[in-house]
C-alpha cells in the first residue's frame, strides 16, 4: 500500500494505492469511511486490479474545512483524480454514498468513467421514503471519535465488526468533516439518482445486501426498469457495509460482476 496525494479539481485529493497487476479500480468508499478502512478490502481486490482509493473530500487525509460537499462536485472530483491519474476509463466501484458519486461521474464524463460496481447505493430521494439509518447515528459517533474513543467505546455503533475494524474506526472517524457528512446524509433524501440510471451506458453491476432495508425487493425492480442491462448480485448475511460483514460473499460477488462486465464487453 502507497499513500500519495494530488491535486484535481482545485483542492488536495488523497488516495490509497493497493498495486496490482490487473486494470485500474478506482474505490469510491462511503459517508464516513476513509480510505484506510478499506485497507483489508482493497488488499485482496489488488489480486485482480490495480487498486485506487479515494479519501472522499472532507475525510481521511483529502482537503475538508470550508467546502463544497454536493454530490455533482464529488462526481466533479473523481472524474478530475482519474484525468489526473491518467486513466482510461477506469472500472469504478462505489460503496453507499461512494455509489451515488460513481452513477453521478458517470452521466456527468462518461469519456472518463469505465463499468460500474455499485455496492449498496441508498435509494432514498424526493418523494422516497427516507435513508433507514437516523442522522444521529452518524452525528453522535463523530463527535465521540472527536473527543477520542476506544474502539470498545465504538463497539456500540458497529457491533458486529472485528476488533481490528473498529480500532480503524476509532482512529480515522474524527478525520469526517461533520459538515460534509452532513450533507451527504441530506443529499440521500434531496438527489435523485435514478434520473441518472437510464442515460448511463456504461456496464453496471449492481451488489445488494441481503440483511439490509437499503435496497428492497421493489427498489430493484424499479432500477431494472430504468436500465434493464443491470446485473444484480444479492450478498447473503451482509448487512449495508457488506465487506465489513462478510467479505468473501463481497469478494465473490465482485468476482462475478468482473464475469459479467467482461461477458458485456464480447
Amino acid at each position: 500500500m502507497i499513500g500519495f496525494n494530488l491535486q484535481a479539481n482545485g483542492i488536495r485529493q488523497h488516495l490509497l494505492r493497493f498495486e496490482g497487476n490487473g486494470p485500474p479500480l478506482i474505490v469510491i468508499p462511503g459517508i464516513t469511511s476513509p480510505a484506510i478502512s478499506w485497507d483489508f478490502i482493497a488488499d485482496p481486490l489488488s489480486d485482480w486490479f490495480d487498486v485506487y482509493v479515494l479519501d472522499v473530500r472532507g475525510r481521511g487525509l483529502s482537503q475538508g474545512g470550508d467546502l463544497d460537499y454536493s454530490l455533482d462536485v464529488l462526481a466533479a472530483d473523481v472524474i478530475e483524480v482519474v484525468m489526473a491519474l491518467g486513466l482510461s476509463r477506469p472500472r469504478v466501484l462505489g460503496h453507499s454514498m461512494g455509489a451515488r458519486v460513481a452513477i453521478r461521474a458517470s452521466v456527468q464524463a462518461p469519456y472518463a468513467i469505465g463499468d460500474l460496481i455499485l455496492v449498496d447505493p441508498p435509494v432514498s430521494g424526493p418523494g422516497r421514503r427516507p435513508y433507514p439509518s437516523p442522522w444521529s447515528w452518524y452525528e453522535d459517533s463523530i463527535r465521540l471519535a472527536e473527543r477520542g474513543c476506544s474502539a470498545e467505546e465504538m463497539k456500540d455503533y458497529c457491533p458486529s465488526w472485528s476488533d481490528s475494524q473498529l480500532a480503524c474506526r476509532a482512529e480515522w472517524l474524527h478525520t469526517c468533516d461533520l459538515e460534509a457528512i452532513r450533507t451527504a446524509y441530506d443529499g440521500f433524501h434531496t438527489d435523485d439518482i435514478h434520473k441518472d440510471l437510464p442515460d448511463i451506458t456504461a456496464s453496471m453491476c449492481l451488489m445488494v445486501a441481503a440483511d439490509a432495508p437499503v435496497i428492497e425487493t421493489t427498489d430493484i425492480e424499479e432500477i431494472l426498469s430504468l436500465n434493464p442491462t443491470i446485473n444484480v448480485k444479492v450478498v447473503e448475511k451482509a448487512g449495508h457495509m457488506i465487506p465489513w460483514d462478510n467479505l468473501e460473499g463481497f469478494l465473490s460477488a465482485v468476482e462475478s460482476c468482473q464475469f459479467h462486465l467482461v461477458q458485456n464487453k464480447e
